[in-house]
């Protein structure tokens, strides 16, 4: 196989047990969270230029309105540069050997899960216990 072709979720869905994180695997991973990455930092662009352009609006409601949109904008650029965080974890749990593998067990994370939530560093029983302690005790 290219070195330079990357596999599709289809192909690596398909991979047996014995090639979990092998070269290719974290090929993908990784090609996948610096896409990630890229698009969080032109969002967080795009974000700065439109808070920059100054509108003179003399409507009240229209100004309200306005300010309610620069709102969740920023909310929604606070949620992406916490999401910014973990995708530069992920990478360098990519490069350190650990990427895949469960912080709480060692247990494999398993490819369908990190498709779906490629900065996962729990297994998914993992992530449940976690969840269930918090619910009962509030941690």
């Amino acid at each position: 196989m290219s070195s330079n072709k990357l596999l599709t979720e289809a192909e690596i869905l398909k991979m047996g047990d014995k090639d979990y994180m092998n070269e290719a695997q974290l090929a993908f991973f990784k090609h996948r969270l610096e896409q990630l990455r890229d698009d969080i930092l032109k969002n967080a662009d795009q974000t700065t230029e439109h808070l920059r352009e100054t509108v003179i609006v003399p409507d009240p409601a229209d100004r309200a309105t306005i300010e309610e949109e620069h709102a969740l904008e920023l909310r929604t650029r606070d949620r992406e540069r916490k999401l910014l965080k973990k995708v530069e974890q992920s990478l360098a749990r990519i490069e350190s050997g650990d990427y895949g593998w469960c912080e709480e067990t060692g247990e494999p994370i398993g490819v369908p899960r990190l498709l779906a939530r490629p900065t996962a560093t729990l297994s998914l029983e993992a992530q449940q216990r976690r969840e269930l302690r918090q619910k009962l005790f509030g941690d």
